[in-house]
């Protein structure tokens, strides 16, 4: 089983620490089996929680180097410093290769601790400016929902923390399993807004028992081909005009941006599951050349083809996060507490 910590310290935020519990808690693979196993972990058995109330951890900091994946979660304003034990803790796993992520600002922790210099990383916007401060030689990025540089990952908000959960069982897993624990977490396996989602399910949502039900399910199973507006329309039998209206008002979008998105859904599925070139690819997604394909991709996605396949077959991230870029930034690391967020 692939071993969670979560790191409880004092303050912390109770929504961030059972946000990640949950998520890998529902996750099951095909078989039924959980590969995930949670465990609490803190320096001492007593940490005051953001609340008014006292949790008991079982687990110690040595927890840290059984774990395949450590999660620290954020912390009320007014929160001690983490001891040095804790950031040497910290400090190892990473470097025995664990995987390590924080909750929107438990992402102060491993700043310093260290472990983002010359990265990016994401937390509340809200307290973005003050990261970004306090810390300099961290590239901020206060506009995603979280960012993925291999080993090390930072989360927004803590409902940001599944969307990042989502993005690492996808990972560990893979997509079918990724899909499961979105719909046992009731979460949508892509957000509207403009942020770039790594998470997305094999096919695109239909509105189930609606009149565009059948049209929707066609336009799926003829994604290779040539699809139009006017063969919409009349498959659907309708005036262009209606037919865009009704899908409007049935789909929450137009219906080229629809099947738009819907050949980007699988194209990514089939950079996933073979391999085959990308100008392959993109034909059988539908794309009129591979320009149009590597453009477009780019555009939902936030990286690139080549890139989302090194990520999604088993290699190692390259600092991908959710809108495609590389880290890198300089400056000197300074202390300080976060403030009210979680």
């Amino acid at each position: 089983m692939h071993s969670v910590a979560i790191l409880v310290l004092d303050g912390v935020v109770p929504f961030d620490m059972a946000a990640p519990m949950q998520v890998f808690d529902f996750t099951r693979l095909p078989d039924g089996r959980h590969p995930y196993r949670v465990r609490l972990c803190a320096e001492r058995p007593e940490v005051a929680a953001d609340g008014g109330f006292a949790l008991r951890v079982e687990r110690g900091l040595e927890t840290l180097a059984d774990a395949d994946t450590v999660i620290v979660p954020g912390r009320a304003p007014g929160s001690p410093q983490p001891s040095p034990a804790v950031l040497a803790a910290l400090r190892e796993a990473a470097a025995a290769g664990t995987r390590i992520a924080s909750v929107c600002v438990g992402a102060f922790v491993l700043a310093e601790a260290g472990l983002l210099d010359g990265l990016r990383a994401t937390t509340h916007w809200a307290a973005a400016e003050e990261f970004a401060h306090a810390y300099p030689r961290v590239e901020v990025e206060p506009d995603v929902l979280y960012v993925d540089n291999g080993r090390i990952l930072t989360s927004a908000g803590a409902a940001a923390a599944l969307d990042m959960c989502l993005h690492m069982i996808r990972r560990d897993f893979g997509s079918a399993v990724a899909a499961n624990a979105a719909r046992m977490s009731v979460m949508p396996l892509e957000r509207e807004g403009g942020q770039a989602q790594f998470i997305v399910h094999e096919h695109p949502p239909v509105p189930r028992g609606s009149d565009l039900e059948p049209l929707l399910e066609w336009i799926e199973d003829n994604l290779a081909r040539e699809v139009t507006l006017t063969a919409m329309a009349a498959r659907a039998g309708m005036s262009e005009r209606t037919f865009s209206r009704r899908f409007r008002e049935q789909t929450g979008t137009t219906p080229l941006q629809w099947l738009l998105r819907a050949r980007v859904r699988r194209a990514q599925y089939l950079l996933e599951s073979g391999d085959h070139t990308v100008d392959r690819i993109a034909q059988q997604a539908g794309f009129g050349s591979v320009t149009a394909f590597r453009e477009r991709f780019r555009k939902v996605v936030g990286t690139t083809p080549d890139a989302y396949r090194r990520s999604f077959r088993g290699g190692r991230a390259a600092a991908v996060r959710v809108d495609g870029r590389s880290p890198g930034s300089d400056g000197q690391r300074q202390a300080a507490l976060p403030v009210r967020l979680g």
